[in-house]
């Protein structure tokens, strides 16, 4: 085996290794229900296209495999950027629904 091959398969050993812990931990910070959902959904079409993503390059003739990489490095950051306003935006509410929630609770309890 020579050294490229080696370094490739590290590579890529390590990649995915990173993948997993990535999703395992955005799963683990999850604060409910609905927070929970998302990252599970995101996560699969993450790895859902990031396969297909290798897929081609792998597939694909020699000159069309490089022309993957454009909408790759377009979509990628823009992915990561919905991702992150959307679960914001999900923690955001999951906390107010608390505060109301813990409001009522404490208004309920108040004698009138």
């Amino acid at each position: 085996m020579d050294s490229g091959l080696l370094a490739g398969l590290l590579g890529s050993a390590v990649g995915v290794f990173g993948g997993i812990v990535g999703t395992v931990m955005a799963f683990r910070s999850a604060r409910g229900p609905k927070e929970r959902g998302f990252v599970v959904r995101t996560a699969f079409l993450a790895w859902l296209a990031i396969g297909v993503f290798i897929g081609c390059l792998i597939l694909l003739p020699h000159p069309v495999r490089h022309v993957m990489w454009v909408p790759y490095g377009i979509l990628l950051p823009l992915g990561i950027r919905y991702w992150n306003t959307e679960q914001a935006h999900i923690r955001r509410a999951d906390a107010a629904a608390r505060r109301a929630r813990k409001k009522k609770k404490q208004q309920s309890q108040t004698p009138a």
